[in-house]
């Protein structure tokens, strides 16, 4: 392990919970700010509206 000696300084107890909480915040202040910063996502989370993309026609009679 790299950090072996880390835990000399602080004990996992205090350590893994500081960690996890740290992931979760920034994890949660990203989300926020692409929710709060983009039109896209809160449309995509709502549902948005549908484009249906339609194959363009094919001609009946080819043209000589």
């Amino acid at each position: 392990m790299i950090y072996s000696k880390m835990w000399c300084v602080v004990k996992p107890s205090v350590g893994i919970p500081v960690f996890i909480a740290a992931v979760a915040i920034s994890s949660f202040s990203v989300h926020l700010a692409l929710t709060t910063n983009t039109t896209w996502v809160k449309s995509f989370l709502n549902g948005g509206t549908k484009v249906v993309a339609a194959a363009p026609a094919a001609d009946a009679a080819v043209k000589k």
